[in-house]
């Protein structure tokens, strides 16, 4: 095999031959290993249980993500903290197991990748207020909270703090951004808000691009499911697909194409012959 064909083969392992699990046959596999609905989870950070602007909503919840994800999080309602002080924190539901896998209730958070946020609430007069948890929102922006959650009264979306989050989000690169899934007519609500406040059109193309509700689970009327994007160190290290990887993000690496039978037979006829005295001295060595 030539040194060219043993790199080729080399790089194609490394970019696609990981089981879905680090081990001794996959040791170059580690951190966000596989996709989000078919993937593990080594060398993960934990999100602190509350930090500037935001807190745990369930402390027996999974709280492990790829450690630029919890940065990004973290720094984004710290960011929403610092611009609009005084307001209820951002509620964070599951990110993943420590070691990733299967976790209740969710088809993803398998990889390390996934993180649910709940909506900024206020009430309809304009008075912050923390979100109880999961409450629908419809396509006006109020929330019905149950009786068993303090109800009777309705909670409106906080268009404010929710767009200044996503922006936040879209601005920071080790968030590297894939998915926003949301629930179409609250999609609307979020970037009309945008546009209004004459916010960049090119910022405001992104947010619509990655914010999408998934034709194969349940309306996300109730929070926003954010998925990072593999980087290309990633990629190297087992970290898969989950979507389209869109073109303003890093490259991501690519193996290089398989040798054809025509491309080998021009390369081995390409090398010097070797003479039978060669050959038995290439053979000592």
């Amino acid at each position: 095999m030539t040194a060219r064909l043993a790199c080729a083969w080399a790089a194609t392992l490394a970019l696609s031959s990981c089981s879905y699990s680090p081990s001794p046959l996959t040791p170059h596999c580690a951190g966000s290993v596989g996709s989000p609905t078919h993937g593990t989870l080594s060398s993960g950070a934990e999100l602190p249980t509350s930090g500037p602007g935001y807190r745990w909503l369930n402390p027996n919840g999974h709280h492990y993500g790829v450690p630029r994800l919890v940065e990004a999080v973290a720094g984004a309602a710290a960011e929403v903290e610092r611009q609009r002080p005084g307001g209820a924190p951002l509620m964070i539901g599951d990110l993943s197991r420590r070691a990733g896998g299967r976790i209740p209730r969710h088809a993803s958070h398998r990889s390390g990748r996934d993180v649910d946020l709940l909506f900024y609430a206020e009430t309809p007069a304009g008075e912050p207020v923390t979100n109880p948890g999961f409450l629908k929102f419809g396509p006006d922006g109020l929330a019905l909270v149950p009786n068993e959650r303090g109800g009777g009264r309705y909670i409106r979306l906080d268009l404010a703090r929710e767009w200044l989050l996503i922006k936040s989000l879209l601005g920071a690169p080790e968030a590297n951004v894939q998915w926003m899934f949301v629930s179409l007519p609250l999609e609307a609500l979020i970037t009309d808000y945008a546009r209004a406040r004459g916010e960049d059109p090119e910022l405001v193309w992104h947010a619509e691009t990655v914010m999408l509700q998934p034709r194969d689970s349940l309306p996300h009327d109730d929070h926003l499911h954010l998925r990072t994007a593999c980087t290309p160190d990633e990629a190297v290290m087992g970290c898969e697909g989950g979507g389209p990887y869109w073109p303003w993000l890093p490259a991501l690496p690519t193996a290089p194409p398989p040798e054809t039978d025509e491309a080998l037979a021009v390369t081995l006829l390409s090398e010097p012959a070797l003479t039978p005295r060669s050959a038995s001295e290439k053979a000592q060595r």
